[in-house]
């Protein structure tokens, strides 16, 4: 006889269920043919109170793959269903959560939860309450005819974003499981493998749980969904009487911060529907997500985005634009022209955050705002016009530079080997004028902290679209996993 699966054991809470059943369906998982754990995140558990040492494999089959901890409404669902036994105390329901959304700025009322359910709600050791929510668990009211699965690759994928992007301080969900499931698919005409997924993320409530609300005409559920969200997420705004500006004000600044810092990175989410903002400003749901491979303002990560609306460039903007489409259901309960008067303020705290970001990059934390405009545009100009590789060139940033830079500007980028022309080294040369005439400025013991410096803010490596494909290969091809353990283990060290 097996011990207790620590799993069942949680303290989860309902606080998303307390709303009432006009935010969710009740809906229960797919019974699978196989469960086959592939990733488990360790450095979760902790949070949860859990020691990694004393989870075994099982536990997460059990119940992320089996679903054996999920409530069937009666024991007589649960024999027609062929569901395995398990103790009713045990139990807990799935919520498939409804929202409408804008898709390519198009208004669509049949989204919703149509693979995944919110599985439960757990506060961590510190007392913060996370959601765990599945993909790929099974058809829901909102599947639209569709099997409510998820592919394997896709999970990969998703590991793989969210590692990379947490490795990087920007806010995100993160897999705690993959698990494969042994059904084969058919995605894009071709065969492919199926998977389940659990993610933790602060919340699953997005923009377009609002938006659905004002679709139904329902003022009186956005003001519940809404105090709902400034109780538990934005609590340190509930005393006060102006709450609902100062929770809008601070999505804002957060959203801001967000698409900043992916601007930064490199990174394209490829799809930012208003059913892919989330209310508390953590990126999630990645799917044709790519890291750019040089500066390119007009990459588009998604095949499908014929006209580059969710291109790298346009991320900032349509952050605004969602933000300003969040604005017509809020508007039904509180007034609309103070969040315009705020969302104006946009444009600068990006810029703010951007800059930020973007100063960490080049060592500084830090400069006078002419000179930091500067120094950025002049970064950004060069990497346009030579491709030099994004990340190489703040890799090769971080790991050249040295304190001898400042005294003699010979002595910066002594080894170009990761140039590919001539061209490329007669253009870094007024880059490599400006750094030096910046680190001149900077005192002689600053140039440990800027190296400090460089070395948070770029990763030894990055996640690329090469490094992904290879890695699936190892799989697809052989079944073998170890390359996608390994490029897991460098993304955490680098």
């Amino acid at each position: 006889m097996h011990d207790p699966n620590p799993f069942f054991e949680l303290p989860y809470e309902s606080t998303l269920a307390a709303l009432g059943d006009a935010f969710y369906d009740r809906v229960r998982p797919a019974i699978f043919p196989k469960s086959l754990l592939r990733f488990r995140n360790d450095d979760l558990l902790p949070l949860l109170g859990l020691a990694p040492a004393t989870i075994a494999d099982r536990h997460f089959t059990e119940a992320f793959g089996q679903f054996k901890g999920q409530l069937i409404e009666s024991q007589s669902e649960r024999q027609q269903e062929n569901h395995p036994e398990s103790p009713p105390e045990k139990l807990q329901s799935g919520l498939a959560l409804r929202y409408h959304g804008y898709q390519f700025g198009q208004y669509n009322p049949y989204l919703g939860d149509g693979r995944g359910f919110l599985y439960g709600q757990v506060r961590t050791v510190t007392g913060q309450l996370l959601d765990l929510g599945t993909k790929g668990s099974g058809k829901t009211p909102h599947s639209q005819g569709r099997d409510g699965r998820m592919s394997l690759l896709g999970g990969v994928r998703e590991v793989l974003a969210a590692e990379a992007l947490h490795r990087l301080g920007i806010p995100t969900s993160r897999v705690l499981s993959l698990i494969e499931t042994g059904e084969d698919l058919a995605r894009s005409d071709e065969p492919t493998r199926s998977a389940v997924m659990v993610r933790l993320s602060r919340s699953h409530i997005r923009f377009g749980t609002f938006e659905r609300l004002d679709y139904f005409d329902r003022p009186d559920l956005i003001r519940q969904l809404l105090d709902h969200v400034i109780q538990l997420y934005y609590g340190h705004l509930w005393p006060s009487p102006d709450r609902d500006i100062q929770f809008y004000a601070e999505l804002v600044q957060r959203t801001a911060e967000l698409v900043a810092q992916w601007m930064a990175a490199g990174f394209c989410h490829g799809v930012l529907n208003t059913d892919n903002m989330s209310i508390v400003g953590e990126g999630f749901d990645y799917g044709p997500y790519a890291f750019i491979d040089t500066y390119s303002p007009y990459f588009t990560a998604a095949s499908f985005d014929l006209w580059g609306r969710y291109s790298y460039r346009n991320q900032p903007s349509i952050c605004r634009w969602n933000l300003e489409m969040l604005q017509r259901p809020l508007a039904r309960v509180m007034p609309k022209e103070p969040m315009e008067t705020v969302l104006e303020s946009f444009t600068e705290r990006y810029d703010r955050a951007y800059h930020q970001a973007m100063l960490g990059k080049l060592g500084f934390k830090d400069l006078p705002v002419e000179k930091a405009n500067a120094l950025i545009q002049l970064t950004l100009e060069v990497l346009f016009m030579t491709q030099i590789g994004y990340h190489r060139f703040f890799q090769e940033l971080r790991q050249q530079f040295s304190a001898s830079w400042r005294e003699d500007p010979t002595a910066i980028f002594t080894d170009l080997s990761f140039l590919e022309s001539a061209e490329q080294v007669i253009a870094l040369k007024p880059w490599k004028a400006l750094y030096h005439q910046l680190l001149q400025q900077q005192s002689v013991t600053a140039m440990d902290t800027i190296a400090q410096c460089l070395g948070c803010h770029t990763p030894k490596m990055e996640l690329s679209q090469s490094a992904i494909a290879s890695v699936w290969a190892a799989v697809e091809q052989a079944d073998d996993w170890q390359p996608f353990s390994d490029l897991i283990t460098a993304i955490a060290r680098a």
